[in-house]
Order: structure tokens, then C-alpha cells, then sequence
């Protein structure tokens, strides 16, 4: 039986027991909210580490990208940058390696990975058609499908697949003048095959044998938005919204078959249509949780993309979305290094905490509460300590010339604001 399967039999399950107290939640609240798939558990049946729990009443949680490329290739580095990004709080890594031996570099990764951990396997099948001196848009159905069962067999937790991109969404796309066209890697594979082949996409017409492999290992599907828009230009359009909607039915057919089920949203999006974008997602996709890319606010910040997608992702977050994909510094630009992975990682989880806290999530407030208690208290060990980063506070604040006066900082030295507004009290 699959966790939801279990759910709606209404057994509640030590697993379900552990991750409603660590969401602070009720086990059977936990169990009925698996059960309708509004709170999705996310673990390879195969694995054993803690599930993710997304969804209504849960934490944001923050998903960091890695992954080799043509240009680089070192598998050392992407350990690395995993590390890195599961010290500073990912709850969930991607791996979206397109060069190299992708099953190898899998495997390493797998092996160290302490929280869920997932892919795109349209990625290996194009790297498998490479290797075979063959095109991917003339792989067949089972090609296809014998390199998800695979991913799934080595432990992967959630898989993002493009089921929405299909005949009817393709020639949607093409009637819309888009400034940006389709940004999606996987989606736009999929929208070449249909139209090389003139057949349906074989994720969409095989959409039930997709979730036979998903069930036997308990993994997640993570539904593509393979026409999210890549320019704040192209949000919220017809193509857009005609993929929610095919997203919406795949969602239904997923919990009838008791599959673990999130959908993938934008991309770029102006602000003052993002908590639109998430009320029409949660009204077409029933409620599913919901994992947004960012989404970046504007198209003017290469180098400093992470800020324009904490921007997007707080108010995305308040508004309802449950899983934030970070945005590096180098996006759009080049592979992430390993600072960049850490300074996406906290932009992401700041946005994800804002937005926790707007939402009145158990505990929230009180970090808040706790580091604000310790600058009123002058206590600037304990205030260090609570930082989101304590490593980059400790170095602002080592780097003080001497003040005589350890309790202040160089801001304000002898007229500190704290200090006397507690002479007045």
C-alpha cells in the first residue's frame, strides 16, 4: 500500500505520527490531509530518511538545484554544493545533471543525501539518445518509461515529469505570441517530440502506466509546468492557464491511483500577479500543493535573481504556495558555484519563513521573537546565534575596530537607541 493508500483506510502510521509532530499538527489531522492529498509525504519507499511533508498546514519548504552540464561536469563539486545547501536548511535537493554518467552521478548523490531528493528523467533520456547516436525525439514510450522505472528503482523521492505538455497545450502555445517562447528544458522536449512524431505524448496518453512505476516505489510526482512563463511579459496567459488545467485533471487521476502529487508553477511573474496565479492553481489542481519556481518579479536582475525570487516567493508563500525552488545569483547566467548554492538556499528560506510566519505557521514567530529579545538584551552571542546565517553575522561582526564598549556596535556606538530607550524605562 502507498502512504495514501494507508491514509484512506485511515491507518495512521508512525511515519504519519513523527511528521505531525514535527509540523505541529494532529496525527489525525496529518493522516485526513494525506489521505485527500492536500499535505503530500514525500520518500522513496526505498529510502530511509525523513519524509518531506508539503501542503496546506505545513512549513514552506525551500528545494536547492544542482546538477552538472555540458560546460562542467565535476561530480566533487555537486557534492559539495549538496552539503552546502542541506547546512543552510534545503529541505529537498534536485539533481538536474545533464552531462556526464548521469546514473553514476545519481548514485553518489543518493548515497550522502539526508533529505528527498529528486529529477528529471527526461534529462537521461535525451543524454541515452546521445549516447546511442540517435535523436530523443525518436524515442519510443518504452524508452522512455524504462529510464523513469529506473530512477525510481535507484531511490529517488519525486520525479518532475511534463505531463501537461500535450497536443492540445502545444497548439495553444502556438497560437500565442509569447515574448519569451517555452523556458522549460523537459517541457520543451516533450512539445519537440509531439511535434516530430504528430502523436501524443506518451506521458499524457500513458498517463496510467506512469502511475503504475510511481505506486510500486511510493514516489511523488512533481507535474511540470512546461509553459511557465520565462519573461513577466508572458504570465498568466492562455497557454498557461490551459496547462493548470490539464495539470488539475492529472491531479485527480494521481490520488485515484493513490500517487503522491504536487504541481509545478511560474517562473516570472509581475507581483501584482502572483496571489492570483496561486488562487487559480489551488482552485484548478484541488487544492494539491503547490511548488513555484521563485517566482522572479523581474527580468532586470541577473546576478541578483535570488533577491527578484525572494521577492516572488514570500508573497507566493503567503499566498499559499507550499515548496519554494531557489534562484541563485547565477541564474540565467551560468551553473551555480557553491556560494551561489548558499546564497540562494537562505534568500529562498527567508522568503519561505516571511511567508510562514504571514501564514501564522505554530513557532514561527517566536525565532523572530527570540533573536529580538537578544538585541534588546544587548546578548549579542545569543542574538548571533539565532541569525539565518550565523557564519556571515559572526564575520560583520568580528570585523568591529575596537569599542571600548563591547555591548555596542558601530552604527550607533555611545547614542545606541536600545540603551537609552531602557534609561527612560
Amino acid at each position: 500500500m502507498t502512504r495514501m493508500e494507508q491514509a484512506k483506510a485511515g491507518i495512521v502510521t508512525p511515519e504519519i505520527k513523527k511528521v505531525a509532530l514535527r509540523e505541529g499538527m494532529t496525527p489525525e489531522k496529518m493522516r485526513a490531509a494525506v489521505a485527500d492529498g492536500t499535505i503530500a509525504l514525500v520518500r522513496n519507499k526505498l529510502r530511509t530518511i525523513d519524509p518531506m511533508a508539503l501542503g496546506a498546514g505545513t512549513r514552506i519548504k525551500v528545494n536547492a538545484n544542482i546538477g552538472t552540464s555540458s560546460a562542467k561536469s565535476d561530480i566533487r563539486e555537486e557534492l559539495e554544493k549538496m552539503r552546502m545547501a542541506v547546512k543552510h536548511g534545503a529541505d529537498a535537493i534536485m539533481d538536474l545533471s545533464t552531462a556526464g554518467d548521469l546514473g553514476a552521478i545519481r548514485k553518489t548523490l543518493l548515497a550522502e543525501c539526508t533529505v528527498p531528493f529528486g529529477t528529471v528523467p527526461l534529462y537521461e533520456m535525451a543524454s541515452i539518445a546521445r549516447q546511442k547516436a540517435r535523436s530523443i525525439l525518436d524515442l519510443t514510450a518504452d524508452d522512455m518509461f524504462a529510464v523513469i522505472e529506473n530512477h525510481c528503482r535507484q531511490g529517488v523521492d519525486f520525479l518532475t515529469l511534463h505531463c501537461g505538455v500535450n497536443r492540445q497545450t502545444v497548439a495553444r502555445f502556438k497560437e500565442v505570441k509569447r515574448l519569451a517562447g517555452a523556458v522549460s528544458r523537459g517541457g520543451t522536449i516533450i512539445m519537440e517530440w509531439i511535434h516530430h512524431n504528430r502523436r501524443e505524448s506518451p506521458l499524457y496518453e500513458q498517463y496510467d502506466r506512469l502511475l503504475d512505476i510511481l505506486a510500486e516505489y511510493d514516489v511523488a510526482v512533481s507535474l511540470g509546468d512546461g509553459f511557465r512563463p520565462g519573461a513577466i511579459a508572458d504570465a498568466t496567459d492562455r497557454v498557461q492557464i490551459e496547462e493548470l488545467t490539464v495539470l488539475g485533471e492529472l491531479v485527480k487521476r494521481a490520488w485515484q491511483r493513490n500517487v503522491t502529487v504536487f504541481v509545478e508553477g511560474p517562473g516570472h511573474v509581475p507581483l501584482n500577479q502572483i496571489v492570483s496565479n496561486i488562487q487559480v492553481q489551488k482552485t484548478l489542481c484541488r487544492n494539491a500543493p503547490f511548488y513555484v519556481l521563485g517566482p522572479l518579479v523581474t527580468d532586470v536582475s541577473p546576478g541578483y535573481d535570488h533577491i527578484s525570487a525572494a521577492i516572488g516567493g514570500a508573497l507566493a508563500g503567503m499566498a499559499g504556495a507550499d515548496f519554494l525552488c531557489y534562484v541563485t545569483p547565477a541564474e540565467h547566467l551560468r551553473l551555480p558555484s557553491i556560494d551561489d548554492v548558499r546564497e540562494g538556499v537562505i534568500a529562498s528560506r527567508i522568503a519561505a519563513h516571511a511567508a510562514d510566519i504571514a501564514r501564522g505557521y505554530p513557532g514561527a514567530q517566536e525565532w523572530d521573537d527570540s533573536i529580538s529579545r537578544a538585541k534588546v538584551d544587548l546578548d549579542w552571542e545569543r542574538m548571533l546565534s539565532l541569525c539565518i546565517n550565523p557564519e556571515k553575522a559572526r564575520q560583520y561582526r568580528a570585523s568591529l575596530p575596537p569599542q571600548g564598549d563591547e555591548t555596542l556596535c558601530s552604527m550607533c556606538g555611545e547614542f545606541c537607541a536600545i540603551r537609552r530607550s531602557k534609561n527612560i524605562k
